[in-house]
Protein backbone atom coordinates (compact mmCIF):
# COMPACT_ATOMS: atom_id res chain seq x y z
CA UNK A 1 0.00 0.00 0.00
CA UNK A 2 0.89 3.59 -0.51
CA UNK A 3 1.93 5.66 2.30
CA UNK A 4 -0.46 8.07 1.81
CA UNK A 5 -3.11 5.32 1.56
CA UNK A 6 -2.46 4.32 4.99
CA UNK A 7 -2.51 7.93 5.84
CA UNK A 8 -6.43 8.17 4.94
CA UNK A 9 -7.13 5.04 6.16
CA UNK A 10 -5.25 6.48 9.42
CA UNK A 11 -7.48 9.97 9.22
CA UNK A 12 -10.68 8.09 8.45
CA UNK A 13 -10.82 5.47 11.08
CA UNK A 14 -10.10 7.64 14.21
CA UNK A 15 -13.16 9.54 13.01
CA UNK A 16 -15.13 6.56 12.57
CA UNK A 17 -13.77 4.70 15.84
CA UNK A 18 -14.83 8.03 17.76
CA UNK A 19 -18.43 7.97 16.35
CA UNK A 20 -18.84 4.78 17.68
CA UNK A 21 -17.76 5.95 21.11
CA UNK A 22 -14.99 4.04 21.80
CA UNK A 23 -11.92 6.38 23.27
CA UNK A 24 -8.37 5.48 21.64
CA UNK A 25 -5.93 5.69 24.05
CA UNK A 26 -3.28 8.84 23.84
CA UNK A 27 -0.51 7.17 22.09
CA UNK A 28 -3.00 6.01 19.46
CA UNK A 29 -2.29 10.25 18.36
CA UNK A 30 1.54 10.11 18.90
CA UNK A 31 3.32 11.25 15.66
CA UNK A 32 6.43 9.31 14.74
CA UNK A 33 9.05 12.27 15.99
CA UNK A 34 7.05 12.07 19.35
CA UNK A 35 6.83 7.84 19.17
CA UNK A 36 10.41 8.17 18.48
CA UNK A 37 11.57 10.71 21.15
CA UNK A 38 9.22 9.45 23.97
CA UNK A 39 10.89 5.93 22.90
CA UNK A 40 12.70 4.42 26.20
CA UNK A 41 9.55 5.04 28.28
CA UNK A 42 7.53 3.69 26.17
CA UNK A 43 9.41 0.70 24.82
CA UNK A 44 6.28 -1.84 25.45
CA UNK A 45 5.06 -0.25 21.96
CA UNK A 46 7.55 -2.53 20.38
CA UNK A 47 7.69 -5.29 22.99
CA UNK A 48 4.01 -6.27 22.96
CA UNK A 49 3.43 -4.48 19.56
CA UNK A 50 0.80 -1.58 20.50
CA UNK A 51 -0.67 0.77 18.01
CA UNK A 52 -1.87 0.67 14.13
CA UNK A 53 -1.81 -1.85 11.53
CA UNK A 54 -3.39 -1.28 8.18
CA UNK A 55 -2.92 -4.43 6.18
CA UNK A 56 -4.14 -5.48 2.75
CA UNK A 57 -2.52 -8.95 2.80
CA UNK A 58 -0.62 -7.84 0.05
CA UNK A 59 -3.38 -7.62 -2.43
CA UNK A 60 -3.24 -3.98 -2.89
CA UNK A 61 -7.11 -4.15 -3.25
CA UNK A 62 -7.55 -2.86 0.32
CA UNK A 63 -11.42 -1.64 -0.15
CA UNK A 64 -11.90 -5.28 -0.61
CA UNK A 65 -8.98 -7.52 1.27
CA UNK A 66 -8.22 -6.02 4.10
CA UNK A 67 -8.66 -4.89 7.85
CA UNK A 68 -7.25 -1.83 10.26
CA UNK A 69 -6.22 -2.88 13.80
CA UNK A 70 -5.60 -0.93 16.92
CA UNK A 71 -3.60 -3.44 19.60
CA UNK A 72 -4.64 -1.49 23.03
CA UNK A 73 -2.63 -3.96 25.46
CA UNK A 74 -0.84 -6.73 24.90
CA UNK A 75 1.41 -9.43 26.60
CA UNK A 76 4.59 -10.82 25.15
CA UNK A 77 4.99 -14.78 24.71
CA UNK A 78 8.48 -14.65 25.12
CA UNK A 79 8.59 -12.86 28.16
CA UNK A 80 5.50 -13.71 29.27
CA UNK A 81 6.79 -15.02 32.42
CA UNK A 82 8.05 -11.81 33.18
CA UNK A 83 5.44 -9.29 32.31
CA UNK A 84 2.47 -11.16 33.49
CA UNK A 85 0.00 -9.86 30.96
CA UNK A 86 -1.63 -13.26 29.72
CA UNK A 87 -4.31 -10.98 27.16
CA UNK A 88 -5.02 -8.75 24.99
CA UNK A 89 -7.29 -6.05 23.33
CA UNK A 90 -7.54 -4.69 20.02
CA UNK A 91 -10.12 -2.67 18.23
CA UNK A 92 -10.69 -3.14 14.37
CA UNK A 93 -12.45 -1.90 11.63
CA UNK A 94 -14.00 -4.10 9.01
CA UNK A 95 -15.32 -2.39 5.85
CA UNK A 96 -19.03 -3.29 4.41
CA UNK A 97 -17.60 -6.14 1.91
CA UNK A 98 -13.69 -5.66 3.13
CA UNK A 99 -12.58 -9.65 3.47
CA UNK A 100 -10.63 -10.32 6.22
CA UNK A 101 -9.20 -13.45 4.63
CA UNK A 102 -9.84 -17.53 6.00
CA UNK A 103 -7.09 -18.38 8.62
CA UNK A 104 -6.40 -19.97 11.82
CA UNK A 105 -4.61 -19.17 15.25
CA UNK A 106 -2.15 -21.73 16.68
CA UNK A 107 -2.64 -21.02 20.27
CA UNK A 108 -4.73 -17.60 20.38
CA UNK A 109 -8.49 -18.29 21.98
CA UNK A 110 -10.20 -14.84 21.29
CA UNK A 111 -13.63 -13.15 21.59
CA UNK A 112 -14.87 -11.25 18.38
CA UNK A 113 -17.04 -8.52 19.11
CA UNK A 114 -19.44 -6.71 17.13
CA UNK A 115 -18.80 -2.79 18.70
CA UNK A 116 -21.01 -0.93 16.57
CA UNK A 117 -22.05 0.13 12.52
CA UNK A 118 -23.27 -2.87 10.49
CA UNK A 119 -23.55 -6.55 10.68
CA UNK A 120 -20.08 -8.57 10.84
CA UNK A 121 -20.39 -12.01 8.89
CA UNK A 122 -18.05 -14.70 9.95
CA UNK A 123 -17.90 -17.97 7.88
CA UNK A 124 -16.15 -20.63 10.07
CA UNK A 125 -14.53 -24.28 9.44
CA UNK A 126 -12.82 -26.78 11.64
CA UNK A 127 -9.17 -28.33 11.44
CA UNK A 128 -8.64 -31.85 10.55
CA UNK A 129 -5.50 -33.57 12.68
CA UNK A 130 -3.17 -32.49 10.44
CA UNK A 131 -4.35 -28.18 10.94
CA UNK A 132 -5.70 -28.00 7.48
CA UNK A 133 -9.48 -26.66 6.63
CA UNK A 134 -12.06 -29.58 7.53
CA UNK A 135 -14.72 -28.78 4.90
CA UNK A 136 -16.70 -31.59 6.46
CA UNK A 137 -16.54 -31.63 10.22
CA UNK A 138 -19.04 -29.65 12.27
CA UNK A 139 -17.44 -26.02 13.86
CA UNK A 140 -17.93 -25.58 17.48
CA UNK A 141 -17.87 -22.27 19.49
CA UNK A 142 -19.70 -20.39 21.32
CA UNK A 143 -21.98 -17.38 20.38
CA UNK A 144 -22.99 -14.88 23.23
CA UNK A 145 -21.34 -17.18 25.50
CA UNK A 146 -23.82 -20.09 24.08
CA UNK A 147 -21.88 -23.23 22.86
CA UNK A 148 -23.06 -23.79 19.07
CA UNK A 149 -22.37 -26.59 16.68
CA UNK A 150 -22.96 -25.84 13.34
CA UNK A 151 -22.18 -27.25 9.60
CA UNK A 152 -18.42 -26.55 8.48
CA UNK A 153 -18.62 -23.50 6.22
CA UNK A 154 -21.51 -22.02 8.39
CA UNK A 155 -22.17 -18.15 8.36
CA UNK A 156 -22.90 -16.52 11.36
CA UNK A 157 -24.08 -12.60 11.67
CA UNK A 158 -23.51 -10.78 14.34
CA UNK A 159 -25.93 -7.94 15.08
CA UNK A 160 -24.34 -5.02 17.23
CA UNK A 161 -23.26 -6.22 21.09
CA UNK A 162 -22.95 -9.85 19.61
CA UNK A 163 -19.76 -11.84 20.07
CA UNK A 164 -18.31 -15.44 19.22
CA UNK A 165 -15.56 -16.95 21.36
CA UNK A 166 -13.24 -18.72 18.77
CA UNK A 167 -10.69 -21.41 19.92
CA UNK A 168 -7.01 -22.50 18.28
CA UNK A 169 -7.42 -24.51 15.24
CA UNK A 170 -11.21 -22.62 14.33
CA UNK A 171 -10.62 -21.87 10.49
CA UNK A 172 -12.57 -18.24 9.95
CA UNK A 173 -13.16 -15.00 8.01
CA UNK A 174 -15.13 -12.22 8.03
CA UNK A 175 -16.50 -9.07 6.85
CA UNK A 176 -18.59 -6.26 7.14
CA UNK A 177 -22.32 -6.15 5.89
CA UNK A 178 -24.99 -3.49 5.52
CA UNK A 179 -21.90 -0.83 6.64
CA UNK A 180 -18.52 -0.38 8.30
CA UNK A 181 -18.20 -2.89 11.42
CA UNK A 182 -16.41 -1.81 14.65
CA UNK A 183 -15.16 -5.11 16.04
CA UNK A 184 -13.72 -5.60 19.70
CA UNK A 185 -11.41 -8.70 19.92
CA UNK A 186 -10.61 -9.83 23.48
CA UNK A 187 -7.99 -12.91 23.59
CA UNK A 188 -5.17 -14.37 25.08
CA UNK A 189 -1.70 -12.94 24.02
CA UNK A 190 -1.62 -12.08 20.46
CA UNK A 191 1.62 -12.85 18.23
CA UNK A 192 0.77 -12.08 14.62
CA UNK A 193 4.19 -12.76 13.64
CA UNK A 194 3.54 -16.49 14.56
CA UNK A 195 0.14 -17.27 15.53
CA UNK A 196 -1.57 -16.99 12.21
CA UNK A 197 -2.10 -19.58 9.47
CA UNK A 198 -3.62 -17.90 6.07
CA UNK A 199 -5.55 -20.67 3.95
CA UNK A 200 -3.79 -18.95 0.86
CA UNK A 201 0.15 -18.07 0.74
CA UNK A 202 0.01 -14.44 1.84
CA UNK A 203 1.42 -12.23 3.76
CA UNK A 204 0.37 -10.76 7.37
CA UNK A 205 1.62 -7.27 6.48
CA UNK A 206 1.09 -4.90 3.80
CA UNK A 207 4.56 -3.42 2.35
CA UNK A 208 4.57 -0.09 2.40
CA UNK A 209 5.53 2.42 -0.93
CA UNK A 210 6.95 4.97 0.93
CA UNK A 211 5.35 8.46 -1.34
CA UNK A 212 4.64 10.44 1.61
CA UNK A 213 5.56 10.50 5.15
CA UNK A 214 3.93 8.98 7.92
CA UNK A 215 1.10 10.60 10.18
CA UNK A 216 1.57 7.39 12.75
CA UNK A 217 3.69 4.57 12.69
CA UNK A 218 2.26 0.77 12.32
CA UNK A 219 2.98 -1.47 14.50
CA UNK A 220 5.24 -3.01 11.11
CA UNK A 221 7.16 0.18 10.80
CA UNK A 222 8.98 -0.19 14.20
CA UNK A 223 12.10 -1.88 13.55
CA UNK A 224 12.45 0.37 10.47
CA UNK A 225 11.92 3.50 12.46
CA UNK A 226 12.75 2.78 16.40
CA UNK A 227 16.13 2.10 17.35
CA UNK A 228 16.58 -0.27 20.50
Amino acid sequence: MKRSKINTVLNQSKEFIKSMGFMLPPFAYLTPDLLISNYEKKSNFFNFKLGWDITDYGTNLFESTGLTLFTVRNGNNINKKNNNIPYAEKIMISREDQISPMHRHIEKTEDIINRGGGFLCIEMFSSNPQGNIDLNKPISFLKNSEQLILPAGSKVILEPGESVTLFPGNWHKFWGHGGDVLIGEVSSINDDNQDNVFLETIPRFTSVEEDADPIHLLVSDYEKYLVR
